[in-house]
């Protein structure tokens, strides 16, 4: 009998570590480890009470060696960035908005009321819109992000306050964690991934 645990999956069925081959249960078992921890921590869910992965995790399961890579760009990415925590969540959330991807969304809310947000910023940048709360560093970084998302291009404008605020290392970090929020909400949405139900 299925559970809404099983929902969970969306399109795709959640996979329990005992019909994983090799490759996979070596990746599950670098995600319980890392994701899974770090998400309880943060205040979302990224497993099942029966240890099996939601979110983009059990989809990244179909992938090893892929998937792998890609949480190698992660680690590098939280270590090396020189981006704030808030500045992070900024551009994650405009990311997740703009792909509408409901666990993104779900996730991040949790991860930035940890970075310091309160719920009205949340609830804006989650709508799309540009909170009225932000700091120079956090708008400038809205401002990038939704265009880089939106329209795919930045005005001269645009660039020279990122440029100004951030430097050139600091805009390649932005574009480098957009595009990772893109992946990851490009996995969620293809296979139509829900957030939990409130608990």
């Amino acid at each position: 009998m299925a559970t809404f645990e099983d929902n969970l999956g969306g399109r795709l069925a959640l996979l329990s570590r005992d019909k994983l081959n090799s490759d996979q249960k070596k990746l599950y078992d670098q995600l319980q480890d890392t994701m899974v921890p770090w998400a309880k921590k943060s205040g979302f869910q990224a497993d099942t009470f029966d240890d099996r992965l939601i979110g983009p995790f059990n989809a990244m399961l179909r992938s090893p060696a892929i998937s792998k890579a890609l949480m190698g760009v992660t680690a590098a990415e939280g270590k090396e960035t020189s981006l704030s925590e808030k500045v992070r969540q900024v551009v994650i959330l405009t990311v997740g908005a703009a792909w509408q991807a409901a666990y993104e969304l779900y996730a991040h809310v949790a991860v930035g009321k940890k970075a310091g947000f309160d719920e009205a910023t949340l609830q804006a940048l989650v709508a799309g819109q540009k909170p009225t709360g932000l700091n120079q560093e956090e708008r400038v970084a809205y401002d990038f992000t939704h265009r880089l998302v939106t329209t795919h291009q930045i005005e001269a404008e645009l660039y020279e306050q990122a440029i100004v605020t951030f430097g050139e290392k600091g805009v390649v970090d932005m574009i480098y964690l957009a595009g990772q929020y893109m992946t990851v909400s490009g996995l969620l949405n293809t296979f139509a991934v829900p957030a939990p139900p409130a608990q």
